[in-house]
């Protein structure tokens, strides 16, 4: 092959590259602002210059703060930011988690009781009985239920009032509704710290932890294998005590910032609290659902302790035997008469012990 045509194939060779090689630029070039924006997402921008301006009114920096003449904890906040968060976790977490909770131990509760039904006392009622609460206990006891489930119903209205309430009673009586509820919280919630500490004091002593409640609570209180040992309280109710007293001192400290707005606490310390609130006062409501059951239609023979403070001997013996074993030590049985006489309500016992006895015979 000659010089001249080698030369001429270089040529070509030279001439078809470079047109490659700029159609591939061509073809690239539009795709370097993307990967520019990529590495600098302001790189091209122009800059507006009120941009600074309004990040600083909205307060984007939490560090910023503006100044005025009105003196005041937020005084200086033009734009509430952490209100929008708030808003955010309420809506979006603390309405639907709190109710699927909710539901959930409810659902749990019943399908246990569709399943199991209620706790019959081993070899039935024996007829005498043995003082389960004083009149104290009983009274400090009610005075503390009906307190928690009056503001926790007030409370539920406010959280989850609108859409239940609102197509029943529409938005005017819902406002009306809303408003009474807001007031009587307000009002007696600081109440409830009085109670608890009533609760704590009278109650605390026989719910420390004892021999016995690890076996208990590995047994599932009985329900995964025999009869399990227990003193006066059992540890399902020792948890149910603390979870109470516990959840309740959250409820209380939390609930006396949002009350007495007073003490200097900015909007995000109240922010806070209303969330702390929340949270405990929808676990306390939950597995207040548990202890209900058990106390009423769970366990046969069990509401009467707290509405005369009587339970029947087998009760006893099948569900606190320790306890039990300590009361008979010192003379506690008592027959339904004796009972029913310390109760002052000798008649009602009579003609239940009379029914009994036309049923045996």
């Amino acid at each position: 092959m000659s010089s001249s045509n080698v030369s001429r194939i270089r040529h070509h060779r030279i001439v078809v590259f470079s047109l490659l090689s700029l159609l591939v630029m061509t073809l690239l070039l539009p795709l370097v602002p993307y990967a520019v924006a990529e590495l600098d997402p302001f790189a091209g921008k122009v800059a507006n210059p009120g941009a600074e301006f309004w990040r600083d009114v909205r307060q984007r920096d939490r560090s910023v703060s503006g100044s005025t003449q009105v003196k005041g904890v937020d005084s200086g906040v033009l734009i509430n930011y952490y209100g929008e968060e708030w808003r955010q976790f309420r809506m979006l977490i603390l309405v639907p988690w709190g109710a699927a909770l909710m539901g959930v131990v409810l659902a749990v509760i019943l399908l246990f009781y569709f399943l199991r039904g209620a706790l019959r006392i081993q070899d039935g009622p024996a007829g005498s009985q043995l003082q389960r609460f004083s009149v104290t206990e009983r009274t400090v006891h009610w005075f503390t239920a009906g307190l928690f489930w009056f503001l926790a119903l007030t409370g539920l209205i406010l959280l989850y009032g609108r859409y239940v309430l609102i197509p029943l009673l529409g938005p005017e009586g819902f406002g009306v509704t809303a408003t009474a509820c807001k007031e009587a919280h307000n009002l007696f919630g600081p109440l409830f710290l009085v109670a608890l500490l009533m609760l704590f004091i009278t109650f605390a002593k026989d719910n420390v932890y004892a021999r016995g409640d690890m076996k208990w609570l590995l047994k599932g209180g009985g329900l995964l294998g025999g009869h399990v040992s227990a003193g006066r309280f059992n540890a399902g109710e020792k948890i149910w005590f603390w979870i109470a007293v516990l959840g309740g001192i959250v409820l209380c400290v939390s609930g006396l910032i949002l009350d007495f707005a007073v003490f200097g606490q900015g909007r995000v310390i109240m922010g806070l609290s209303h969330v702390l609130h929340g949270i405990a006062a929808l676990i306390v409501i939950a597995v207040s659902f548990g202890h209900i059951y058990l106390g009423t239609a769970g366990v046969e023979g069990t509401l009467g302790a707290m509405t005369h403070g009587y339970v029947d001997l087998n009760w006893a013996r099948s569900h606190h035997d320790r306890w039990a074993r300590d009361v008979e030590e010192v003379g506690g049985v008592l027959t339904a008469e004796e009972a029913a006489r310390q109760q002052g309500n000798l008649s009602a016992v009579q003609s239940s012990g009379k029914s009994v006895t036309g049923e045996s015979q």
